[in-house]
């Protein structure tokens, strides 16, 4: 295990690195990214996959469960994920039913009742449901799979849609780790966005939902919103700081209104130009770890005695579609439209819309849309990338053990790329391994890029840390620097 290679250098990377490194890129919640998937990976291939861990070394292995809930109240105008805009809540009635006929189809696959030791709710807005809802929901959840006595069970909370009664509710249904998304606190930004909620109305829920015992609270940040600037960004970054999350998520908002309708009332005259962006970026990093948070890297920092920063001084960190994790790789079954699983060396991605995922259920068949059953060449590539996005180094021999492979000779061409990056201060290259280096941080997806199989095999001077999300319909935020 190597510990964390701090100190940090928080000055902005020089602007000719920005020039040639600040391009799209990944965000690495997987790989093969969801981009990748295809649709000749259907329900039966994702039923055989279930079917293979029923019988399969894996099959006794706790896992984890993602719901996608979609609905929600009103667009905030920065949202890439996939929503339902509604105000009728009867919806959620058909939605809920959809929801127990998929587990109980990806159950009759599976066969014994699987045990999970994470389970997540996103969208959307989970808090969408209403009380009875959510029990309701839950309910279902614990007659399909075993949840563990110390699972970690997560929601996304709008702030806006609860209130102290409500989260009496949710630690009843035994959910301990609630993450709100904040995204900024200055009124002129929350206006620009659609998305208004004061810094009292969040202190006073995260006071409360301590006082009732939830184990971990998180914040989302979007840094790059429209009227932002480095001024009023570090203002909210000292705000969150004050009220002391656990964990803060901290994303930059890529502005694709092509891709996502929502973004077409942002107008792109009120965005912060790209220098701006990284004082912000750079700011919040060196904002927060001087009120005692540990930056994990990407997207993520946490205080420094939470279990996600121990994890990550003792290598022990993990990526999933949620982004860092303290849980070791587990196989992934999600639930609900356009929701993605992680079965095996296997992604499967559901139907993206509703009509056509009650209907792909009404017919009794998995409501998988597309998906990627990954090759060797794939788990390779994918150790390698995640050894960097996770602990920003590469050892060679773990590589080599697990593949039989001979790294220096398997990815000759990927060291060789990686010569230019070690001039440009990006990264060490040892003997037996590849060091990300604290300025490479700033741009660590690059560094993963160059082993990606799948991008274009352009100049490495293309190959960056910036962009959009892996694919629109992914479960995922936002992604631009860093």
């Amino acid at each position: 295990m190597r510990a964390d290679p701090t100190p940090w250098d928080h000055a902005i990377p020089d602007p000719e690195l920005l020039r040639r490194f600040d391009v799209a890129g990944p965000r690495y919640t997987s790989y093969p990214t969801a981009d990748r998937f295809h649709g000749g990976h259907d329900a039966v291939a994702a039923s055989e996959a279930l079917a293979l861990r029923a019988f399969g070394p894996s099959a006794t292995q706790p896992l984890s469960v993602y719901v996608h809930i979609p609905f929600c109240e009103s667009v905030c105008y920065y949202c890439a994920c996939n929503k339902v805009v509604t105000r009728h809540h009867e919806r959620a009635a058909d939605y809920l039913k959809a929801l127990e006929t998929e587990m109980g189809l990806v159950l009759r696959q599976m066969g014994e009742r699987p045990v999970v030791s994470q389970l997540h709710f996103g969208g959307g807005t989970p808090t969408f449901l209403c009380d009875a809802e959510l029990s309701s929901l839950m309910a279902m959840l614990h007659k399909h799979f075993r949840i563990a006595a110390d699972a970690e069970v997560s929601i996304e909370v709008d702030p806006r849609t609860i209130d102290v009664q409500r989260l009496r509710h949710l630690r009843s249904l035994g959910i301990n780790r609630l993450s709100y998304g904040v995204q900024d606190f200055d009124p002129a930004v929350q206006k620009a966005v659609h998305r208004e909620q004061s810094v009292e109305s969040v202190a006073a829920l995260m006071g409360a939902a301590r006082e009732m015992g939830f184990r971990s609270i998180n914040v989302d940040l979007i840094y790059g919103l429209p009227l932002q600037t480095p001024t009023s960004f570090a203002r909210t970054i000292e705000q969150v700081a004050t009220l002391r999350p656990d964990r803060v998520a901290l994303y930059g908002y890529a502005h694709l209104p092509h891709r996502f309708k929502p973004q077409r009332r942002i107008e792109a005259s009120a965005l912060p130009v790209a220098s701006d962006k990284l004082r912000m970026l750079s700011g919040a990093i060196a904002g927060f770890i001087a009120r005692g948070y540990s930056y994990i890297g990407m997207d993520h920092f946490a205080l420094s005695s939470d279990p996600l920063a121990v994890a990550k001084r003792e290598g022990r960190l993990h990526r999933n579609f949620q982004g860092y994790s303290t849980q070791p790789d587990c196989d992934l079954i999600a639930l609900g439209v356009s929701a993605i699983s992680k079965v095996g060396p296997s992604f499967s991605q559901n139907l993206k819309t509703l009509p056509e995922y009650y209907a792909a259920l009404r017919e009794g068949r998995l409501p998988v849309e597309r998906g990627l059953k990954l090759d060797q060449d794939d788990l390779v590539r994918r150790d390698a990338i995640m050894a960097l996005m996770c602990q920003g180094r590469l050892e060679f021999d773990p590589i080599e053990r697990s593949h039989g492979v001979l790294v220096t000779d398997y990815f000759a061409p990927e060291l060789d790329r990686l010569r230019q990056m070690a001039a440009d201060g990006l990264v060490t290259l040892e003997p037996r391994a590849v060091q990300v280096t604290p300025t490479g941080w700033f741009f660590v997806r690059a560094v993963a890029m160059v082993f990606d199989r799948y991008l274009k095999r352009e100049p490495v001077a293309s190959a960056s840390a910036g962009g959009a999300s892996e694919a629109p319909s992914a479960p995922v935020r936002f992604s631009r620097i860093l």
